[in-house]
């Protein structure tokens, strides 16, 4: 049933007023209020738990249906990895305690646990927004390796969004669990967070095999090596960058 929007006084004969786009009245309840709960707080109405299922099933397809457009369903994929980021770093300082782990190790290998210790701090303050920052780098590196097969900068920074959220719910889902087991066991929890990235060249492989569906295997596989080693230049020149950083801040 048409009738009138309350803004603009235009009629409105669906959901949304075409004219300004404001949302069909609907009295204020417990329907309502609880609705906005979920989008104000969690943000899970519709998009957050949708994009979580469909990335780990197949996290190439979901950037390839965003990027190609079919967005209505999907979280916002530079948001997720903000707030997947942030769920992880909960877990790694709060529940496995990580830096008193890693402390542990770094005073068995006679390193110095006391500016070690001020360095994860730094990361455990601001590891969203680290990931954030990273994900342009990365983007460059992708974008670098896989040029020529058609897709900008930007779209770039969207894949790279997804592959850091398909590795950030691996790490939560599967890699945490095992820490929590052997976190009292620092040199077998330090293996692990190194086996945490021996596993990036294969994830790259999967996403952008799935992304790329149409391109042969062996080419793909170049390319990631390619994004690989592009990566870890950009990496070691990002890790000076933020040693730096943190050494200055806590001089």
């Amino acid at each position: 049933m048409a009738e009138t929007c309350h803004n603009c006084s235009a009629l409105i004969t669906g959901n949304f007023c075409i004219n300004c786009g404001q949302k069909k009245y609907k009295r204020i309840d417990k329907k309502y209020i609880w609705d906005e709960l979920q989008y104000t707080l969690f943000h899970t109405n519709k998009g957050f738990l949708y994009s979580i299922k469909k990335i780990l099933k197949n996290p190439g397809k979901t950037a390839m249906e965003f990027i190609n457009g079919n967005r209505v369903n999907h979280y916002k994929p530079i948001l997720l990895v903000f707030i997947l980021s942030g769920i992880a770093t909960f877990i790694s300082y709060k529940l496995l305690k990580l830096k008193e782990v890693m402390n542990d190790y770094y005073t068995q290998k006679n390193i110095n646990s006391s500016q070690m210790g001020d360095f994860m701090n730094f990361l455990a303050n601001y590891t969203s927004i680290i990931i954030l920052l990273l994900i342009p780098l990365f983007a460059l590196s992708t974008w670098i390796a896989f040029k020529k097969w058609g897709h900008n900068y930007y779209e770039h920074l969207v894949i790279n969004a997804y592959i850091q959220s398909f590795y950030t719910l691996i790490t939560i889902i599967i890699f945490y669990p095992v820490m929590f087991v052997v976190r009292h066991s620092p040199n077998t929890f330090y293996l692990i967070t190194q086996l945490l990235m021996l596993i990036v060249p294969l994830i790259l492989f999967w996403f952008f095999k799935e992304f790329y569906k149409s391109k042969p295997i062996k080419s793909i596989v170049i390319k990631v090596l390619a994004v690989v080693g592009l990566t870890i230049l950009g990496y070691l020149f990002f890790s000076i960058l933020v040693v730096f950083i943190s050494l200055v801040m806590f001089k």
